[in-house]
């Protein structure tokens, strides 16, 4: 496909627009718990306390993940102050770093039709778009696992000296995905390449893996935290490699278990608008092309396969283990849907109009679930939002289609892609509507204004993992421990274990503000626990010590 200058100029428009909307509106939802609360409040204890080598979840140790990701954010809290947006931006920027990779990956592999199409598949892919807005750490996981098996693929083309070059990218990348969520990342790829050698009976990829240079990398990258983190906290080890790796894949210990069909239904939802057309790629991509002893194609099939089985098969499942698939199925659908029969695309686009109007009925029903969690001014505003991207998804279809029908395909594909970025975005956005459930921002801001430094401030019964960071503070927590329960038992003096202990140090402190879970205050009450209100939200009350 040869790029006119009108073509360039509108691909840049594009570029400009994708970011835009990428990183516009990182500032514009609160923080939802408990993922957003825990890993924007760990890098913001990093820097009030100037300890960047253990990490600290409310004061207390937290061992579950690498430090990679809390560094990053620290940094970014540093240089832009410590914002919503600033504690978004890892995952933002490292899934739009995956949306260039794959752009650059497709076009150097098959063209620049594929290039484009791969980014546009991938940005506008429904899960990925969403981890990207939304801080876990599963995207820094996804961007550097992409970039490793990129760095392979390159590795197997031209001369030993690029080979080199480009595996010592692989290494670094694997480096920096097992410092961002463990040795997942090890299982993952070492798995793939096995397989894909067994089945192929192609072993010719080990000769330019660069073992001895790249372990060095790897672990010159890796080793330095792990030592160093191990000698000041000799329980680290244990509790990260053993229980975080083993008996989190093996138990159900963080009850996270959900069925083995669990990722299949996520697949089918993250994966729109794409869902049946990247099974359409997958299934055109397991044969041969040409005469090179190495197959991306059938690699990346592989890679998707053992990602997606290893996580089924896992007593722990949560939507966003899957998302290193993404990136995969992205270069699948660049290479293959770009040459799409006229007559398959109209059928996918219709299949996808029978998903949207449903979409578009069920939104304004949504007020039918109004409770006591959810008020009907909080799910109508949602409803609105669902709509608006319902119908938006309905009018890029007509356009797609349309396109599609006057056979131009490519144009037809980009518009899918555009309008369901929108309508996706507008999903997550209008998310900011059930906040007074999933955030403790609006209660947070209620109260800021009356705390002094030093003054206690306990959470009794729950924690709300968006307060500290709302607060600016750390808590004390009272007969809680739940995901702290390791750290707690390591300082077993930064928590009161139960109400009856806390009775008294409430009484006899000259000021104090408690945080608690609705269900709890009437049992407060009842023991006679003295306290004026604050403020409330949906889930939670903050009292303070009468003055």
């Amino acid at each position: 496909m040869t790029m006119t200058p009108g073509t360039r100029r509108f691909a840049w428009i594009l570029w400009i627009a994708l970011i835009a909307v990428w990183f516009g509106t990182l500032d514009y939802r609160r923080l939802v718990r408990p993922d957003e609360g825990r890993y924007a409040e760990i890098p913001r204890e990093m820097v009030a306390s100037g300890d960047w080598l253990t990490p600290r979840l409310n004061a207390i140790k937290y061992f579950e993940k690498p430090a990679l990701q809390y560094w990053a954010t620290a940094t970014g809290y540093e240089a832009f102050g410590e914002h919503q947006w600033t504690a978004r931006l890892w995952p933002a920027l490292t899934g739009f770093f995956g949306v260039l990779l794959g752009w650059y990956t497709g076009r150097r592999l098959w063209g620049p039709q594929a290039g484009a199409l791969t980014a546009a598949i991938l940005a506008s892919c429904l899960l990925y778009l969403v981890m990207s807005q939304i801080i876990t750490l599963d995207m820094g996981l996804s961007f550097f696992l992409q970039l490793a098996w990129t760095g392979f693929f390159f590795a197997q083309q031209g001369d030993t000296r690029s080979a080199r070059r480009w595996m010592w990218v692989a290494w670094a990348a694997l480096a920096l995905a097992v410092l961002s969520k463990g040795l997942v990342a090890l299982v993952l790829t070492g798995s793939t390449l096995f397989a894909y050698s067994l089945l192929n009976r192609d072993w010719s990829p080990w000769r330019r893996l660069s073992p001895i240079s790249g372990l060095l990398l790897f672990f010159a990258i890796t080793a330095p935290w792990f030592v160093a983190v191990s000698l000041a906290n000799p329980e680290f080890p244990h509790f990260f490699f053993i229980h975080e790796h083993f008996e989190r894949f093996l138990t159900t210990v963080h009850r996270r278990n959900q069925p083995d069909w669990y990722f299949f239904v996520i697949y089918t939802l993250g994966a729109l608008p794409w869902t049946f057309m990247l099974l359409h790629a997958m299934l055109k991509s397991w044969r041969r092309e040409g005469t090179a002893p190495f197959q991306p194609p059938r690699f990346l099939l592989l890679w998707i396969a053992i990602t997606f089985g290893f996580f089924s098969v896992s007593s722990s499942k949560l939507p966003s283990y899957i998302l290193p698939i993404f990136p995969a199925l992205a270069l699948l659908g660049g290479k293959v849907l770009g040459n799409l029969s006229r007559r398959g695309l109209l059928l996918h686009l219709g299949t996808l109009v029978l998903l949207a109007l449903p979409a578009l009925w069920f939104a304004p029903h949504l007020v039918n679930g109004v409770d006591h969690e959810y008020s009907y001014e909080m799910l109508s505003g949602y409803a609105n939002w669902l709509t608006g991207a319902a119908l938006l998804l309905l009018l890029t279809l007509a356009a797609a289609t349309t396109l599609a029908w006057n056979r131009r395909n490519m144009p037809a594909l980009i518009v899918l892609a555009s309008g369901s970025l929108l309508a996706g975005s507008g999903v997550l956005l209008g998310h900011d509507n059930l906040a007074p459930y999933y955030s403790a921002s609006d209660i947070a801001a209620k109260t800021r204004s009356l705390l002094t430094p030093g003054v206690p401030f306990y959470s009794v019964r729950g924690y709300e993992q968006t307060l500290p960071f709302y607060i600016n503070r750390t808590v004390t927590l009272v007969e809680y421990t739940d995901e702290l329960a390791f750290g707690i038992g390591q300082e077993p003096d930064k928590w009161i274990p139960t109400v009856a202990e806390f009775r008294p140090r409430w009484e006899q402190d000259k000021d104090a503000f408690a945080i608690m879970p609705l269900s709890v205050l009437p049992a407060m009450q009842a023991e006679g626990l003295p306290m004026q209100e604050v403020a409330r939200d949906k889930r939670n009350v903050i009292i303070r010590k009468p003055q």
